[in-house]
């Protein structure tokens, strides 16, 4: 950290990150790390522990949280979450000192991206949206990329902040754009996990060895970065315990399709991708990793895409 950034750390005194999940609790102590006062609140306690001991503060509800933040950091689940947050009655925007910044890192559609922006200008606060892309392991070293819409006055304020979680930050333009290229992103997460599952359990079914199927694969052409994450880290060890759930990526391509299908370009691709996805949760994959999409394919094969 240089001597600029020391001063932004100053100027940006106080700190508020609500959500500590998976890739909350990460970002969070990142923050906490580089120096930020830094106060969590989670609706479930326990995860703020951790936090506690690394040197956050603790806040009840999100009043305590937000009152006296001068960048509010949000990490949650669903689109419904992050309104409700946001707009409900003891939500942020009624709560948040005024002039504070509120950075949501949460994958929502444009449309509410967009409204969440002009809302917190009528409370005299600034709304960014700022997905983010990398998992847990981008999380922890901080190599995340972060897609951000919103006032771009804000956005080089907070970049200190964004800097710290992100080795690819980039600014895109006006409130929702960071949801547009965050869901674009994610269409593509989708289709190629889905690609991917259905390669690798095909082949299987005909009885290539998983290995050495994705030894041709991941030195071809048909090689990706979903390909190697699925094989290499939970399908041939048969480890589905989630980096990014299923439920997730679901809930992403249904926004992405909307979002696509609204520029008038067909969606078929993205379609079958969701019924695939939603059956898979409608099996009670949806809490596995997202990679766990495979096991519905298995159902059909009648074959295990595992190490021999």
């Amino acid at each position: 950290m240089n001597r600029n950034d020391e001063w932004w750390v100053k100027k940006l005194e106080k700190i508020s990150f609500i959500g500590l999940g998976v890739m909350g609790s990460r970002m969070a102590a990142r923050l906490i790390k580089a120096g930020f006062s830094v106060t969590v609140y989670n609706r479930t306690v326990n995860k703020v522990e951790p936090l506690v001991q690394l040197g956050a503060s603790w806040a009840a509800t999100i009043r305590e949280a937000v009152e006296r933040a001068d960048v509010i950091c949000t990490c949650l689940s669903m689109p419904q979450d992050v309104k409700e947050l946001y707009t409900g009655e003891q939500g942020v925007f009624k709560q948040a000192k005024l002039g504070a910044i509120c950075l949501d890192f949460t994958t929502v559609g444009r449309e509410l991206s967009v409204q969440l922006g002009v809302e917190a200008a009528s409370h005299q606060l600034t709304y960014l949206d700022a997905p983010v892309s990398g998992g847990p392991e981008g999380a922890e070293r901080g190599t995340l990329t972060i897609m951000v819409g919103g006032q771009a006055e804000a956005y080089e304020q907070c970049l200190p902040v964004l800097q710290q979680l992100g080795a690819n930050v980039q600014y895109l333009g006006n409130s929702g754009l960071g949801s547009v290229a965050k869901l674009i992103n994610q269409y593509l997460v989708a289709t190629h996990t889905l690609a991917a599952s259905e390669a690798m359990a095909a082949g299987s079914a005909y009885g290539i060895n998983p290995e050495q199927l994705y030894q041709i694969l991941s030195t071809s052409y048909g090689d990706s970065r979903m390909l190697r994450r699925h094989v290499e880290q939970h399908l041939l060890d048969r480890n589905f315990q989630p980096g990014g759930a299923l439920k997730y990526l679901l809930k992403d391509i249904r926004l992405a399709n909307k979002l696509i299908a609204e520029t008038g370009i067909e969606t078929s691709t993205g379609t079958h991708v969701e019924t695939v996805l939603h059956k898979a949760v409608e099996q009670q994959h949806g809490d596995l990793d997202m990679s766990a999409v495979i096991l519905s394919l298995e159902l059909l094969t009648g074959v295990k895409v595992e190490r021999k």
